[in-house]
């Protein structure tokens, strides 16, 4: 459900009526109004919609009881974003603190740099990233007023274009929300999810709230009668409760319904009631209780008080058939727990339980993780893993495993016993030779679940193996410990990395008729200062042997090939293209094939939202997306290949081959007899090296079609490369 905007009622604004509804004492009212005043005092007319943005965040925070120095951060934030107040204005209109929690606030914005997967970052970007951290672990409150500033962005939008609403719904859902997640503020995580998601899936957000509403009227009566029939029986057996009954977010129906591949009316818990006590045993009283007035769906019941989600959210959860053979979800939790589950680490910041109040252990385990990665982040220098530790520490599905002494380990879903061995310490996963999953030895690249107990069998010393390090073989799935095996290898005597770095790269050199000499031609990409640096970092494993040896013979082929023939471009067309590709999280936008290079279906595709010209398809290894995406990581969106991909593409194909009569007809008969149309052919002989370049323009349906005519075409006599685009 979507908040009302208080602060969209300026008509008849009255600001002691809005100082007192923040419940400060006579002196933080007084110095929340004098601020007030000084910034409306300065804010010229254009800048009257900061005002308003202004006074909507504290709102939003005064809700979640955040402290005076937040308040004021808050009303200060839109002028200190833009510049228009620098560190001396701040500190003259508030204080020093104040000031820095606004540089952390700023800080957030190198968290848009996590967009995108899988994209190297720049040096200056890591930095930032760095920066980030250590300004949410020194000041939690920096994370809170940024998500509090998002959430007032996304109502502000509501009337602008829908370019503007998807990238900034889509920017919003795919970070923000689940950073408000991992730290269990669920008062913030459900409004980002909600509105982003009535931005992304305009029609199917009207149709649920449509079902909703329809019965509404029915379903409060019938909550009222169940809430009141709960609520003696709890009286009745000695335990205070406040029972009521809770909204449904829209966005966690359209979840639950996506996730179960179910229909709304077969959802179990769109009647809700929420069950506050006092203490924690009252919390399983009133499962009793409940549970003897109405049978429940054991599939259905969570105990999340005795094992905690991730975000450390506690609650019970359980689906009983009440009264007429309805089902009702009910949550029963204690007070503490619900300021948690609302709130997260904001509720330590409340100011009725004074300025001095103490970050409870709840606290702690929130920005735990944020503590670990700055720890082992500084022994690597890889920044590309120190971006998808973020990613999947924030992002990712999380399993809990246990150490034989009891410990609960976090680790992200995927992780195997060599993950959980460098999760624990570096030299346990050095000295790692074995694993048992419940006392039950099993292999290095078994997927760890939630619950299990893992034993680390050592030896005396440290011995990891490089073939570690391959992601095919699937040894380890963390970037964590990824980034600590090659740091173990970088640390290795140079001479070895050196002797291991010659062999690796002769012998796939080799395999591909080629030289060592041959990687010369790489020592400049790689930023080295010398051949002998590049073979040693290929020996520690800071240069990945696949991608290096894929570079060498891209740079050899096209330095040997002859000069480009003027083909005939042709424009990408296919007659349902927007029906064939399905854009992830996006209303109506116009798609199109970019020309760059020509997707088809079977390829794997991402969407860039382009000004003004709808959704571009290209190929994920496309490197003008590469370019595009290293500007604007916020356009990105995921697309796939609809279920209906039948129509023909045409595209455009390059063959290299030694001259020699007959050539072409037989590339013609392997078109013909593969029923490809050949809407073009264009043909270039160098004289001098009769090395012809043939420049086909293909119909095909797909990469499948695709793929199995170029390899025909390849085992043609005299054909020696053939390249596609």
């Amino acid at each position: 459900m979507v908040a009302v905007r208080e602060g969209h009622l300026a008509g008849d604004f009255d600001l002691d009526q809005w100082v007192t509804k923040f419940g400060l004492d006579k002196a933080q009212a007084k110095h929340l109004r004098a601020l007030y005043l000084q910034l409306e005092s300065a804010c010229v007319q254009e800048n009257a919609a900061l005002m308003i943005k202004a006074r909507e965040m504290a709102e939003i925070l005064q809700s979640m009881h955040m402290d005076l120095d937040t308040l004021k951060a808050a009303l200060i934030f839109p002028w200190f974003e833009l510049e228009l107040l620098d560190q001396e204005e701040v500190e003259q209109l508030t204080s020093k603190g104040v000031f820095a929690l606004l540089r952390n606030v700023n800080e957030m914005a190198a968290i848009k740099t996590l967009h995108v997967r899988g994209r190297n970052l720049s040096g200056v970007q890591v930095d930032n990233l760095r920066r980030m951290l250590m300004a949410m672990v020194a000041d939690v409150r920096a994370v809170i007023i940024k998500l509090a500033e998002r959430v007032a962005y996304l109502r502000d939008i509501k009337n602008e274009d829908e370019e503007v609403r998807v990238l900034a719904a889509r920017e919003i859902a795919d970070i923000y929300a689940p950073l408000a997640n991992r730290l269990g503020i669920g008062q913030l995580k459900w409004e980002l999810e909600d509105i982003s998601f009535r931005y992304l899936h305009p029609k199917t957000y009207k149709k649920i709230a449509s079902l909703l509403d329809q019965k509404r009227l029915e379903r409060e009566s019938y909550i009222a009668h169940f809430v009141e029939h709960l609520k003696r029986k709890l009286n009745d057996d000695g335990i205070s409760a406040n029972v009521y009954g809770r909204p449904k977010h829209i966005y966690s129906i359209w979840k639950k319904m996506d996730n179960k591949n179910i229909e709304f009316e077969q959802l179990f818990d769109v009647r809700a009631i929420r069950v506050v006590v006092d203490e924690i045993q009252d919390c399983y009283g009133a499962l009793g209780t409940l549970h003897t007035l109405w049978h429940h769906v054991p599939s259905e019941f969570s105990d999340y008080v005795a094992n905690p989600k991730p975000n450390g959210y506690q609650s019970i959860h359980s689906i009983v058939v009440g009264p007429e053979g309805r089902t009702v979800e009910v949550q029963i939790r204690t007070e503490q727990m619900h300021q948690d589950a609302e709130m997260g680490v904001a509720a330590h910041w409340r100011y009725k339980e004074g300025s001095g109040a103490t970050k409870g252990s709840s606290f702690e385990s929130k920005i735990e993780w944020l503590r670990k990665i700055l720890a082992w982040q500084d022994d690597v220098k890889d920044s590309g893993n120190l971006a998808e530790e973020i990613r999947s520490q924030v992002f990712d599905d999380r399993i809990y495993v246990y150490t034989p002494t009891g410990e609960v380990i976090d680790m992200p879903a995927g992780c195997t016993p060599l993950d959980f061995a460098y999760y624990i310490h570096s030299q346990v996963g050095h000295r790692c030779i074995g694993a048992k999953i419940n006392d039950r030895i099993v292999p290095f690249t078994y997927k760890l679940q939630t619950g299990e107990q893992v034993e680390i069998l050592t030896a005396k010393e440290p011995n990891p193996k490089r073939d570690w390090l391959n992601p095919r073989l699937g040894y380890v799935f963390s970037s964590r410990s990824r980034s600590k095996i090659q740091h173990f290898f970088k640390q290795q005597d140079r001479d070895k990395n050196l002797v291991a770095g010659r062999e690796v790269l002769e012998n796939e050199l080799t395999n591909l008729g080629l030289k060592l000499s041959d990687a010369q031609i790489a020592v400049q990409k790689y930023n080295f200062n010398n051949f002998d640096d590049l073979v040693a970092a290929v020996g520690c494993g800071d240069v990945r042997i696949n991608a290096l040896v894929n570079y060498i013979q891209s740079q050899l082929i096209k330095s040997e090939e002859p000069p480009e023939p003027v083909l005939k471009r042709t424009t990408l067309t296919n007659t349902k293209n927007k029906s064939e590709v399905v854009v992830e999280g996006v209303g109506n936008l116009l798609t199109h094939m970019a020309k760059c290079c020509q997707p088809i279906p079977g390829d794997d595709i991402d969407g860039f939202i382009s000004q003004g010209k709808g959704i571009s398809i290209h190929r994920r290894d496309c490197e003008q997306l590469k370019q595009l995406l290293t500007k604007h990581p916020e356009r990105n969106v995921e697309v796939h290949w609809g279920s209906d991909s039948s129509a023909g593409y045409s595209l455009e194909v390059t063959l290299f081959a030694n001259d020699r009569t007959g050539l072409i007809r037989d590339i013609s008969a392997i078109i013909a007899n593969d029923k490809v149309s050949l809407l073009g052919m264009n043909t270039r002989t160098n004289e001098s090296t009769q090395i012809a370049t043939i420049g086909l323009t293909l119909e095909v349906p797909g990469q499948e079609v695709l793929s199995r005519l170029l390899a025909k075409l390849s085992s043609v006599e005299g054909i020696f490369e053939v390249k596609r685009g």
